[in-house]
């Protein structure tokens, strides 16, 4: 029995067992540890390094900022801008959601925050212009996801981190990907509402009325420009744009909108505290996990086995989307990076394979597992809103979850969909 055996025998044994994955993966680690008689202590050490970073401080500054934006009057104006641009479209409400989400994406980072705001406001006025509430939604729940696709993300923070990588280069990275799965998804929103009889919300575009949205959501609109601007020219760093988008959202909140009350700051620093916490005690287990991995060289041990079955990288680039969609159907989107960062990342990068390519498609395929039972988060949020069935939703969901496969294939197979902008901006 060797230390392979030991590491991802007992992982997988906690899993059956029904442990969470924080435990699963703290179990794996020490009995690993434990057959190889070393001190223990270590895990605290990488439990320190594992926080002890400054990248990871953009966590919890962007879960903080994503929150406080849903009680500072800034998604609902976002979503209005949305439905101005979109609603005239066959399916255009529906559409207008794809378009928050965009534009919520590129300020909160989550793809469930996302959800919850755009589908607070978006679900009942699709119901109410008689879409049926399984559809509604669906393409909700679908959308959502563009949260941690379009920048800023908090899934890329995590993989930075883990990976070592630049985050404004992820960030900015992001950005043709993240379009190219939005239009798709309003793509295949056009055929299916053409055919079900989903009409837009106007007959025609009013330019006075883009006007006004506009301008009532000038100070929404601003945020993303004023956070991702701030990284992209090098002004401040991806953390430190986190704290400036607090700053911006309380000034916004407090003294231009006047909607942000103190219940409401004190609900998004308990959400805050709840899921940053989650999250760091992941990345302390998962980081254990990882590092033992690699100083016993497992990776490379996988990238054999994969060059022994075929050394054609289109088709290994198939096998790993297929292998992390499939994780994200059952494990968490935060612990699946962590998880097989350290394990597919060197494996890839002797293919050739750019490490800030292999970020997009990983974040990509988390993307998908938002909407995708049994785990999928959106799918339990938007069926609370929509108060309808996830069976019902999960089905609906097929043909968009279809059209981001087929988006993160060609993210995959087209390098320069993740890498020309970076390079582009001399990155």
């Amino acid at each position: 029995m060797n230390v392979t055996t030991i590491l991802f025998g007992s992982f997988v044994l906690m899993l059956l067992w029904g442990a969470p994955i924080t435990v699963a993966l703290g179990v794996a680690a020490m009995s690993a540890l434990f057959f190889l008689d070393h001190d223990l202590v270590s895990l605290v050490q990488v439990a320190y390094t594992s926080v002890d970073s400054f990248p990871i401080m953009a966590l919890p500054a962007f879960v903080l900022a994503g929150a406080l934006m849903q009680y500072a009057g800034i998604s609902k104006r976002l979503v209005k801008l949305a439905e101005a641009l979109a609603g005239p479209m066959t399916g255009g409400l529906a559409s207008s959601t794809v378009l928050a989400c965009m534009f919520f994406g590129a300020i909160s980072g989550s793809g469930p925050a996302t959800t919850a705001a755009v589908g607070m406001l978006m679900i009942p006025a699709m119901i109410d212009r008689d879409y049926s509430r399984g559809y509604a939604s669906a393409i909700t729940a679908s959308s959502g996801g563009l949260g941690v696709v379009i920048p800023p993300s908090i899934p890329m923070v995590i993989y930075g981190v883990t990976a070592n990588q630049s985050i404004t280069q992820l960030f900015i990275a992001g950005m043709i990907p993240g379009v190219l799965i939005a239009a798709g998804l309003m793509v295949v929103n056009y055929f299916i509402c053409r055919k079900k009889g989903y009409v837009g919300t106007t007959p025609h575009w009013s330019i006075g009325e883009i006007a006004l949205a506009f301008k009532e959501g000038f100070w929404s609109i601003m945020a993303p420009v004023v956070i991702l601007g701030g990284i992209y020219t090098g002004f401040f760093t991806p953390t430190e744009a986190a704290v400036v988008a607090i700053f911006y959202t309380l000034f916004v909140g407090i003294f231009i909108h006047r909607e942000i009350k103190l219940p409401g700051i004190m609900k998004s620093l308990e959400s805050t505290t709840w899921l940053t916490g989650r999250v760091l005690i992941i990345m302390f287990t998962a980081r254990a996990f990882g590092r033992l991995l690699v100083q016993y060289h497992i990776p490379d041990m996988i990238a054999s086995a994969l060059m022994s079955l075929t050394d054609n990288l289109f088709i290994i680039w198939a096998l790993v989307i297929f292998f992390l969609i499939i994780i994200g159907m059952f494990m968490e989107t935060l612990a699946t990076i962590m998880l097989v960062t350290p394990v597919l990342l060197p494996v890839m990068t002797q293919l050739g394979v750019d490490p800030i390519h292999f970020g997009i498609v990983l974040v990509c395929c988390c993307e998908i597992g938002f909407e995708t039972p049994p785990l999928g988060e959106n799918l339990f949020i938007a069926s609370g809103i929509g108060n309808t069935t996830i069976e019902d939703i999960s089905v609906k969901a097929i043909p968009f979850s279809f059209i981001e496969i087929g988006a993160v294939f060609l993210i995959a197979y087209i390098p320069m969909l993740s890498l020309w902008l970076p390079k582009l901006l001399g990155y």
